[in-house]
C-alpha cells in the first residue's frame, strides 16, 4: 500500500509543475462556461414553464462542470498508452506490485492535481467577482455542502476507474483510437456536462439515473444546488461506489486476460 501512495504522491506533485497550462484551461474553462451560461439564460428568458431545475440551480451546476472539468474521464493516461504502444510497457509488467492498482494510483493523480489547479481560480471568479446573474451560487447548505464533498469522492473513484478502462483497453487494439473517440461524448453527454439531466426528457430520467456516468457531475452538483436533498447521500452513493467496484472488477478482468497473451517484441 505504501508504494500505491507513494506513486499517487510522486506523481501528483509532478503535475502540479504544469501551471502554464493550468492558466490555459482556466481561461479555456471560464470561456465555455460564459458561453454556457449566456444560452441558458436565453433559455430561461424564452420560456415560462417551469422547469425541474431552477435558473440559480442551473448557472451553479455549470460553473460546478466547468471547475470541476479535469475530473471527468474523458481520456486516458497519455503516457502509458504511449508505452503501450512503444512497448514500453514491459518495464511496468516488471514491478514488484498489482500492475491495476498501480495504473489506479496513477489516475487519482492524474485527475486530482489539474482539477486543484482549474478549480480554485474558477471558484474564486464564479462565486466572488462575477455579477448576479452569471455567479454561482453559495452550497444550499452545510449538510448540502458535506454531502456534496461525499458524492464528490465517489465521483473522482468512478472517474478513475472509467480512466482505467481506457488505458486497458489500448492493450487490446494498440491504437485504443476507436474508446478514446466513442466513450468521451457518451460520457461528456449522460453525464449532464454539456445539459443539465434534469433537463433531459422525462422518459429518460429513470435510465440517467442509474447509469454510471450521472455519478461524476450530475449527483454531486446537484447536491450542491439542494437540488438532492442531504438525505439521500446514503442511496446516491452507494450507486456510485456499485459502478467503481463493477468497473474495477472489469478492468482487473481485461487487464488479466490480456497479461496471459501478451507479447513485448524488441531488444
Amino acid at each position: 500500500m505504501k508504494g500505491y501512495i507513494s506513486l499517487l504522491r510522486l506523481r501528483f506533485m509532478l503535475l502540479l509543475q504544469y501551471r502554464i497550462a493550468a492558466f490555459a484551461g482556466v481561461c479555456t474553462q471560464l470561456l465555455f462556461g460564459f458561453v454556457r451560461v449566456m444560452v441558458f439564460i436565453a433559455f430561461y428568458q424564452s420560456t415560462s414553464k417551469v422547469q425541474p431545475i431552477s435558473y440559480e440551480g442551473t448557472i451553479t451546476y455549470i460553473w460546478l462542470s466547468q471547475a470541476l472539468l479535469g475530473l471527468l474521464p474523458w481520456n486516458g493516461d497519455s503516457e502509458l498508452q504511449t508505452m503501450i504502444r512503444t512497448g514500453n510497457v514491459a518495464y511496468e509488467l516488471c514491478r514488484p506490485v498489482d500492475i491495476y492498482n498501480l495504473w489506479f494510483s496513477r489516475a487519482v493523480a492524474q485527475r486530482t492535481a489539474p482539477t486543484l489547479l482549474r478549480a480554485i481560480p474558477i471558484f474564486i471568479v464564479a462565486l466572488l467577482l462575477l455579477p448576479g446573474k452569471y455567479a454561482m451560487g453559495y452550497p444550499h447548505s452545510c449538510t448540502s455542502f458535506l454531502a456534496w464533498i461525499i458524492s464528490m469522492f465517489g465521483a473522482l473513484l468512478l472517474s478513475c476507474a472509467i480512466t482505467n478502462i481506457f488505458n486497458i483497453v489500448t492493450l487490446w487494439t494498440v491504437a485504443g483510437d476507436g474508446i478514446t473517440r466513442l466513450l468521451p461524448a457518451v460520457i461528456i453527454l449522460f453525464s449532464g456536462m454539456i445539459v443539465p439531466l434534469p433537463l433531459f426528457p422525462q422518459w429518460m430520467q429513470g435510465i440517467l439515473k442509474y447509469l454510471p456516468f450521472s455519478g461524476i457531475v450530475d449527483i454531486p452538483a446537484r447536491f450542491y444546488s439542494g437540488h438532492i436533498q442531504p438525505s439521500q447521500i446514503v442511496s446516491l452513493f452507494f450507486i456510485q461506489i456499485i459502478w467503481t467496484i463493477l468497473l474495477i472488477l472489469m478492468g482487473k478482468w481485461l487487464l488479466s486476460r490480456k497479461m496471459k497473451l501478451i507479447v513485448v517484441q524488441g531488444g
